[in-house]
């Protein structure tokens, strides 16, 4: 697949191009390359390179994401799933071109919607069931969709005889065109409603309440989306509807860190336990386990729990859990202690020993060449 073009080299835009600068260059390019006037090999695929990247461009979030992300900034944004070329020339213009041009009463697939669930550390990692409460547009139950009020119903439009739009042929210098309008006696339904839905207001639809228990798996993490499909807004003229897309979030915990399929903890252990090695108790998210400390352990030794961290998502298993051990200085001593330390300082000598890494230089090297 050919890598994608640059969207201000597509437009033939500086950066800083204005609003007004984008729509005008806009205009005279897809007059030039639309597929009805251009007939040269190519222009088909141009006209629509054009279009996608205005629809990025003209719209200020996704161009703010696209100026610092790139192309990977707008891909799976809810807005715009996708971008009908021809529909966009047409809200420009007014006119249809040949075939190219999309019927305004064929069925439309309704708007997605996006719904943002915050889920605790353990529910992330073990997966859970939430009950879940989101308002969208759904068919008015008095009326049945038709948004007359019942006992009556809609008549054909005498504007536009029944078809929603009005048409006028005109000559231009790209040859004949067909001006194509809304019909604004009836807004392009068709049909003009006398007495409307009071419960409605004629428009068809009300907005509702909907709950929905939805099921998380185990190992999802921050950003990790769940698409439940035709739970959107309904669809226009018989389309299907949208999608609902939860954009889940994962809580962070007081001792725990995740990174990848792994669960981070940080334990401090005394001098004792370094210099003689120990049998320690450590948290996991399962419950309590042990670990050995082996004896002469420095700070930053790893102590790798395998399988108390995170499920994988796509295959069985579960990551691991990597206790980071500290050793922890004690600020107070009793004279005992005090004693007994001056005692092991005396056999242990005062040289110092440089070392070839320092303790943050070994966390790089065990995370991948990051730490902290």
């Amino acid at each position: 697949m050919p890598e994608k073009r640059d969207y201000y080299q597509v437009l033939e835009v500086p950066r800083d191009a204005s609003s007004e600068d984008l729509r005008r260059v806009y205009r005279r390019l897809a007059k030039q390359y639309h597929p009805d006037v251009n007939k040269e090999p190519g222009a088909e695929e141009r006209f629509k390179e054009i279009n996608e990247a205005y629809a990025v461009l003209s719209d200020d979030e996704r161009r703010a994401a696209y100026d610092r992300y790139g192309h990977a900034g707008v891909q799976g944004m809810p807005a715009d799933f996708g971008v009908n070329p021809f529909e966009i020339f047409e809200q420009f213009f007014g006119f249809g071109m040949g075939g190219g041009r999309r019927s305004r009463r064929a069925p439309r697939r309704g708007a997605d919607l996006r719904y943002d669930l915050s889920l605790s550390f353990e529910e992330s990692v073990f997966g859970a069931e939430k009950e879940i409460s989101f308002a969208r547009q759904d068919t008015c139950t008095t009326c049945q969709g038709s948004g007359a009020e019942p006992g009556t119903t809609p008549v054909r439009c005498t504007t536009c005889n029944g078809a929603g739009e009005v048409r006028q042929v005109r000559q231009t210098f790209l040859g004949s065109m067909v001006n194509v309008a809304t019909c604004p006696a009836c807004g392009g339904a068709g049909e003009t409603i006398t007495t409307p839905c009071r419960a409605c207001r004629g428009s068809g639809q009300q907005r509702i309440e909907i709950q929905r228990v939805v099921p998380i798996p185990g190992g999802v993490d921050e950003g990790t989306q769940i698409r439940l499909a035709g739970e959107g807004e309904p669809g226009i003229n018989g389309g299907p509807r949208g999608d609902l897309y939860i954009v889940l979030h994962a809580k962070p915990h007081r001792f725990f860190r995740r990174r990848g399929d792994d669960i981070l903890l940080d334990v401090s252990i005394n001098v004792a336990q370094a210099a003689l090695g120990a049998k320690i108790t450590v948290p996991t998210v399962d419950g309590d386990e042990p670990a050995t400390v082996p004896a002469g352990t420095q700070p930053g030794r790893v102590l790798r729990l395998k399988g108390k961290g995170v499920p994988h998502v796509r295959r069985n298993g579960r990551g691991d859990q990597l206790v980071i051990l500290s050793i922890e200085v004690p600020r107070t001593l009793t004279k005992e202690q005090r004693e007994l330390l001056e005692k092991l300082g005396t056999t242990l000598g005062n040289e110092v020993h440089p070392q070839e890494k320092s303790f943050l230089d070994s966390l790089k090297d065990l995370f991948g060449g990051t730490a902290g």
